[in-house]
């Protein structure tokens, strides 16, 4: 929870009482809420924000900054945390000082951190818990079952939260160690696509918030689980909308396809476009930035339902990667002399079929390649 930076809290000399007193709660607040506060942090209220800082050791200037980086809401000078504050500001401070991090990174990581677990929370409260608290016996209210349920699942989310993280960070490492250079940790060469559903805004005008939702958490759910599958990485999820990377354009144009084929055996869902481009992405907090970015989206926006548009330099790495004839007479030519040698044909798994060129918005004139099957299999491999 954020903070001002006024130095209320302190005694008249200018020193923080350094046994704050217990928690002394607002007459107008839930004693329910507080007691599962109380649970879930692990800990009383016990100090101010003036003397949560002094305790830690750091500026309140430095604790605001942490505490509004990790997207918690102003309280004042209200008693309103713990020792668990205390120490995260402390530790957070202690990876400065001892030149781990600059300020600047430590509140980099912070805004990440808070970022990425407040929509975990808001995701956990509102479908998770909510289903499983609802009232077993007729009198009892949602809130007498959400104590006793959370006392038991807290402990195991936890260690599962854990141990997810750590997964996901050693997969993280592994693609920065194998960048190459220094450069290619921050800037790097990836492919991006953009998969959207057409029509979505006359859906939402046509559907009930229920089935809209279910809609969105079916297409989120079944994006998530193709681009993990074959070696992709979600980059993040906007409704109709999914943004993911792969390090190699032979596993985005696989990706690519499956969505379209997925959904278009899905009845319930609308048509699916999907656009790619290949080239330098600059990655921040996850995300990913630049110009690939900004092309790959505006090829979605062009491409025709239930199709695939790549851009040149995607066309160029699947050549060069043989997984795409540079064309169709090109891929009759090496049949034809491997036949004549005895020998199998290349197996190609792609084509690609160059558009009209076009000018696109903020991009200039750019030049889509249709991308299919070449050989009309499912994907499996």
């Amino acid at each position: 929870m954020t903070v001002d930076d006024t130095g209320s809290g302190a005694d008249g000399d200018g020193r923080v009482d350094p046994e704050p007193a217990p928690d002394s709660a607002d007459p107008g607040e839930d004693p329910l809420a507080l007691r599962l506060e109380g649970l879930i942090l692990g800990a009383e209220r016990r100090y101010t924000p003036f003397q949560a800082a002094r305790s830690a050791g750091v500026s309140m200037e430095l604790a605001s900054r942490f505490w509004r980086a990790m997207g918690f809401a102003d309280i004042g000078q209200a008693k309103a945390l713990t020792e668990a504050d205390v120490l995260a500001l402390r530790r957070l401070a202690g990876l400065v000082e001892a030149g781990l991090l600059s300020e600047a990174m430590a509140v980099q990581v912070a805004r990440s951190t808070g970022q990425t677990t407040a929509r975990l929370a808001e995701w956990q409260i509102d479908s998770f818990l909510e289903g499983l608290t609802e009232p077993p016996e007729p009198g009892m209210t949602r809130t007498e079952v959400t104590y006793p349920i959370v006392e038991l699942l807290l402990p195991e989310l936890q260690e599962f939260l854990v141990y997810v993280w750590r997964r996901q960070l050693a997969a993280s490492a592994g693609r920065v160690i194998q960048a190459g250079d220094d450069e290619e940790m921050v800037d790097r060469r990836l492919a991006v696509g953009f998969a959207d559903l057409v029509g979505f805004t006359r859906l939402t005008r046509r559907m009930e918030e229920e089935e809209l939702g279910e809609l969105v958490e079916a297409f989120e759910t079944t994006s998530a689980d193709l681009v993990a599958a074959r070696g992709g990485r979600l980059v993040k999820t906007l409704g109709d909308e999914v943004l993911y990377a792969a390090d190699d354009a032979g596993t985005a144009a696989e990706i690519a396809l499956l969505l379209v084929e997925t959904m278009a055996h899905d009845e319930t869902m609308p048509e699916l476009r999907v656009g790619i481009a290949f080239g330098t992405v600059t990655t921040r907090m996850g995300d990913v930035f630049g110009t690939t970015v900004n092309l790959a989206s505006r090829l979605t926006s062009i491409a025709p339902k239930d199709a695939v548009l790549v851009d040149t330099a995607f066309a160029e790495e699947l050549i060069r990667t043989r997984d795409a004839p540079a064309s169709e007479a090109a891929a009759a030519e090496e049949a034809a002399a491997a036949e004549k040698e005895g020998e199998e044909p290349p197996a190609y798994r792609f084509a690609l079929q160059p558009m009209w060129q076009r000018p696109v918005r903020g991009l200039g004139v750019v030049e889509p390649w249709l991308l299919t099957r070449r050989d009309g299999g499912d994907g499996e491999s």
